[in-house]
């Protein structure tokens, strides 16, 4: 949940709004450390403490797609007898990151702007 609205739920409703989010949160936290990919949405819920949860069949998609685009790259390690696979990010995917925070920046300056200078109408 993102402010107390599920993320996915929000995205169906408003596709272009929330469309960088779970690519924004991923990169992210796999710029801080590598990690797989259950461990990443266990990170995003634990770090949001637990405003932000993305399912497993959110966030596969969005490591596999920024894998084929070249902003991560992934890494097969055997742990406990279980083959995982790790990922991180690449130099484009730091590039990307800047990016979409710069654009997550500004937005949420603009609706904290919004927030706080007019009043409800009710």
């Amino acid at each position: 949940m993102l402010l107390g609205i599920d993320v996915a739920t929000m995205a169906k409703a408003n596709p272009p709004f929330m469309s960088g989010v779970p690519e924004l949160l991923v990169l992210r936290l796999l710029s801080q450390q590598e990690m797989y990919g259950y461990e990443l949405v266990r990170a995003i819920r634990l770090t949001s403490e637990e405003a932000i949860v993305l399912a497993e069949g959110v966030v596969y998609p969005v490591l596999h797609g920024l894998e084929q685009q070249g902003v991560l790259r992934s890494k097969e390690r055997l742990v406990g007898g279980r083959t995982r696979i790790y990922y991180t990010v690449t130099a484009k995917g730091r590039r990307r990151l800047a990016t979409l925070a710069e654009e997550w920046d500004r937005l949420n300056l603009g609706i904290r702007s919004i927030m706080g200078g007019v009043p409800c109408l009710s």
